[in-house]
């Protein structure tokens, strides 16, 4: 999901910051981030919520 990243890049986040939020693990979020894996709606959520962002947002 490259709208992950550029969403974490402009709100000025690093990956441990936005994985930590998110209760999630830092590789994890990478795989998310290189479109190696599809986010489930829940992580997406969690995601969203982690950046202060609406699932929309990241889904555009």
């Amino acid at each position: 999901m490259p709208l992950i990243r550029a969403w974490r890049e402009h709100l000025g986040l690093t990956q441990d910051e936005v994985a930590s939020r998110a209760e999630m693990k830092q590789p994890a979020l990478a795989r998310l981030e290189r479109s190696e894996i599809a986010p489930r709606p829940a992580t997406l959520k969690r995601l969203a919520e982690a950046m202060g962002l609406t699932v929309a947002q990241l889904e555009e």
